[in-house]
This record gives C-alpha cells, sequence and structure tokens, in this order.
C-alpha cells in the first residue's frame, strides 16, 4: 500500500502561488502584472496537477473573463464620453466608471481568496 507524502511539493504550486500573487499586485502595477500572471499560469498549465491544476485553470478563467467585461466597459465608457458633449452620456460615463472599478475590485478580492484557498490546499 503506497501512502503519499503530504510534504511533497505538488507539481505546479509554486507558479499558482506566483500568479496568484501577480494578480493581486495588478492594480498597483497598472494592470501590466496581471500579464505577467497570465503567462505563468499558461506556462504552468501544462505541468501542473491536481489542486495546482485546478487553481491554474481558475486563473486563466478568471482573466479572460474580467478582460472581456472590461473590454465592453471600456467601449461603453469611450460612447458616453462622446455622448456627453451633447450632455446625455454624463450618468452613464459615471455609471460605467463606476463599473470598472467594481470589476477591478472583484478581480482583486477574487484573486486574494484564491491565493488563500491554495495556501490552505482548497479548490479555487
Amino acid at each position: 500500500m503506497s501512502e503519499q507524502n503530504p510534504a511533497a511539493p505538488i507539481a505546479g504550486r509554486d507558479g499558482a502561488i506566483v500568479a496568484w500573487i501577480l494578480y493581486i499586485l495588478s492594480i498597483p502595477s497598472a494592470n501590466v502584472l496581471v500579464l505577467v500572471g497570465l503567462v505563468v499560469a499558461y506556462i504552468t498549465r501544462g505541468s501542473a496537477t491536481g489542486l495546482a491544476a485546478q487553481h491554474v485553470e481558475a486563473q486563466i478563467k478568471l482573466f479572460w473573463s474580467v478582460f472581456w467585461i472590461s473590454a465592453i466597459l471600456w467601449v461603453l465608457v469611450a460612447v458616453s464620453a462622446v455622448a456627453s458633449a451633447f450632455l446625455i452620456g454624463i450618468p452613464f460615463l459615471l455609471l460605467f466608471g463606476l463599473l470598472l472599478l467594481l470589476v477591478s475590485i472583484w478581480f482583486t478580492v477574487k484573486s486574494v481568496l484564491g491565493l488563500l484557498a491554495l495556501l490552505n490546499d482548497r479548490p479555487a
């Protein structure tokens, strides 16, 4: 009967931790480090196993969902900015700007919770 050593490193765990940390640092770095975190997640994706693989997949999914939501909101901000010249877009500009801020906060909170889950050996 073979027992797994609980102290044995899980393949890809370090890469997943680094990617979560880079995601968390995305706001202070003007979202530059989130791209580095995405690259780390994609590199780690091939070698990660078990729980680490689940976290890496969650990181990639989180990035792309936030990317597309933010892209749509930025288009709406641009349309609202043009409409603000006619004074009808100002409330929408404020609304979409607030939604962009909330998406950034949600991304950061989700990243912190993901890192804590990985450190406590829980699924993402």
